[in-house]
């Protein structure tokens, strides 16, 4: 994948296709930088809303965690490059800005970036989001908190995913995509029904670019050198709302119950859906998912009649 815009490190745009402790996997090769932390009760946080976080390193499994996530529960996953590309396509005032700024080949300033987020995040007060993208440094990390606390709407959940480089490595050379959904498959665990293809549309698996050793290592070394200094912030008592839970394992599937479990006991009246989302991944720009879906059911049933003739 090709940054568009960045403050060091990028906001990387993805194709149309995140107790208080702290602890890093002993098998990594290098540690976090601070260690464990006490626990923030419950009653200090919202209790209702989940304003949510999610950091760990490229390959990690943020976004199938997440996805998990919106389809179990009524929550909106809110993409950065979703939003950037809604505001540009639909010529707002930011996106025109944004767009000016990129075509020109030049970074977006992150209060550009913040803009992009926080219009989106401002019609949300009682809804339920996790927020995918940003912030990516701590200078993005005081202005998304500094923002939310005065629309009284602050983080309530920070979720750090601890799985060792050498588990990633050996991950992401496994790793297919179906770039529309976003749907992620695993050689070694996660294998599709039919190899190459996805299994709910039957379109052609591909390998992401950056799944390769060089970049993985690039991409490691800008996510100690930026996203840890962001992490030690919400752990710190500088953070007065979000709670930050550690999550270790090897997998997704180990990984989920710990997640499932957390968001249950923070957020116990968080609702679960009536109707799966499993074929879509939820988020602002879902209208047009969800035309993707209607466009891939027809086919689907299409296929199904030919089949019967």
């Amino acid at each position: 994948m090709t940054p568009l815009f960045t403050r060091a490190p990028s906001i990387r745009i993805a194709p149309i296709p995140t107790t208080r402790s702290i602890s890093h996997s002993a098998s990594s090769s290098k540690a976090l930088p601070f260690g464990l932390n006490n626990l923030r009760s419950a009653e200090q946080n919202d209790g209702k809303v989940l304003r949510m976080l999610m950091f760990g390193k490229p390959g990690a499994g943020k976004g199938t965690l997440s996805a998990r996530l919106v389809k179990k529960y009524d929550i909106l996953s809110l993409s950065t490059g979703d939003l950037l590309r809604q505001h540009i396509a639909e010529r707002t005032e930011v996106g025109r800005q944004a767009e000016e700024i990129v075509a020109q080949g030049n970074l977006l300033p992150d209060d550009v970036v913040l803009k992009v987020v926080t219009s989106k995040l401002e019609g949300l007060h009682n809804k339920h989001w996790i927020l995918d993208g940003f912030p990516r440094t701590l200078g993005q990390g005081k202005m998304l908190d500094t923002h939310l606390q005065n629309q009284n709407s602050p983080l309530s959940l920070v979720v750090n995913l601890d799985v060792a480089d050498g588990v990633i490595l050996s991950r992401i050379s496994d790793r297919w995509v179906h770039l529309p959904s976003g749907r992620v498959y695993n050689m070694s665990y996660n294998r599709p029904k039919v190899d190459g293809f996805d299994d709910e549309t039957g379109e052609p698996l591909t390998k992401r670019p950056d799944d390769n050793p060089e970049i993985f290592s690039r991409r490691l070394k800008q996510f100690y050198d930026s996203t840890s200094p962001l992490l030690a912030y919400y752990a710190s008592p500088a953070n007065k709302s979000a709670r930050l839970v550690t999550l270790q394992g090897e997998t997704s599937d180990q990984i989920w119950p710990q997640l499932d479990a957390a968001v249950r006991r923070n957020f116990p009246g968080i609702r679960e859906r009536a109707v799966s989302m499993a074929k879509w991944r939820y988020s602002l720009s879902d209208p047009f998912a969800l035309e993707q879906e209607k466009r891939a059911m027809k086919r689907r049933a299409a296929a199904g009649s030919n089949a019967l003739s």
